[in-house]
């Protein structure tokens, strides 16, 4: 998705910057920015299925990202 990326390159629409700033408060070990290209991410991906890209929507549908990209982390390794 090039072009997605380079349409929607750094910071996120300022309509989602609420949504991004809420996500961050909530995925504190995950990387501002990416939470920033997830939010325009999934904005670019609803516009582009022709569904409406409310904040609802896209905090929804980036948070279901975000918790799969959490999620999918292997453990950390401790002391042997």
């Amino acid at each position: 998705m090039p072009v997605l990326a380079a349409r929607f390159a750094g910071s996120p629409m300022p309509a989602h910057e609420p949504v991004t700033s809420h996500l961050a408060a909530e995925f504190l070990t995950v990387p501002a920015v990416t939470i920033g290209r997830c939010v325009a991410d999934v904005r670019a991906c609803a516009e582009h299925l022709g569904i409406e890209a409310t904040p609802e929507v896209v905090e929804r549908v980036a948070r279901e990202h975000l918790l799969a990209l959490v999620n999918s982390a292997p453990p950390p390794r401790g002391p042997r």
